[in-house]
């Protein structure tokens, strides 16, 4: 994997972006949640999982109805950086006087 830390949501590739809504939406899935939610194969979802956990947006876990899966969920940041790209990464004046 050649992620980097500067790397963000929008250098990945589409795949990424989609798994990325999926659990933005629907919240915490397992594989086969993302696999079944978003219609992309699981080797692509396996894929998306892997750069979006190495830029820190999404934490992986255990799933305790099934240990064999595991659970994926978006981290606290990830709500923070997808605001920020849809405010265009500016702060908003708050009140005017």
């Amino acid at each position: 994997m050649t992620g980097t830390e500067e790397e963000s949501l929008d250098d990945l590739p589409p795949s990424a972006k989609l798994v990325f809504k999926v659990l933005e939406y629907n919240g915490p899935l397992t594989q086969k949640g993302i696999v079944q939610e978003s219609m992309l194969s699981a080797r692509t979802v396996r894929y998306a999982l892997e750069r979006l956990e190495g830029i820190g947006i999404v934490d992986e876990d255990v799933y305790f109805a099934d240990a064999r899966q595991n659970l994926y969920q978006l981290t606290d940041l990830a709500p923070k950086q997808a605001q920020a790209k849809a405010d265009g990464g500016k702060e908003k004046a708050c009140c005017a006087e």
